[in-house]
């Protein structure tokens, strides 16, 4: 039996947690500057490279904006080579999940999802939103124009083929 995203598998201090550490100056007004000033350069340097790929569901071609992130950076690796084919079994009414075939460097956050995200699930396992859910996961991508999408999907097994743009 089959089953995804309704089991965490992850139990405290099995070192999967990971924690990040901002830096900040004693300065409030240098901080509140620097801070809304690279926001906005690294928001505009991301959109000018971000990573677009296809996602084929049938005769239906979609394109998508990775994230930036390890993981995303390894799927896209991966789509290099070749065309990644996934076999994709509807899981709840509200996502299309199947197996890589290989690990990705996970990096799971609480997450709720919506239509057309497409996330890792426990390392080795990609998740296609066309409903919501919260849980744990790696973000890897969203579909950039949701027209159609939910209705390519269908509501049964479906093979959705990853490919660079």
């Amino acid at each position: 039996m089959f089953t995804c995203c309704g089991q965490n598998n992850k139990t405290p201090g099995d070192g999967s947690e990971q924690s990040s550490v901002l830096a900040v100056s004693s300065d409030p007004s240098e901080n509140n500057e620097e801070s809304s000033s690279s926001q906005s350069e690294s928001a505009a340097e991301r959109e000018d490279t971000a990573l677009k790929i296809n996602v084929q569901v049938g005769d239906h071609l979609f394109t998508a904006t990775l994230e930036d992130n390890t993981a995303a950076d390894a799927f896209f690796e991966m789509m290099k080579t070749a065309p990644v084919l996934i076999e994709m079994r509807d899981y709840s009414g509200f996502e299309k999940v199947g197996s890589l075939g290989a690990r990705l460097p996970a990096s799971d956050h609480q997450t709720t999802t919506h239509e057309g995200d497409i996330v890792l699930y426990n390392g080795n396992q990609i998740v296609v939103f066309y409903g919501s859910n919260s849980w744990r996961y790696t973000r890897l991508g969203k579909i950039d124009d949701l027209s159609g999408f939910k209705d390519a999907l269908g509501s049964g097994d479906v093979t959705v083929t990853f490919s660079a743009a």
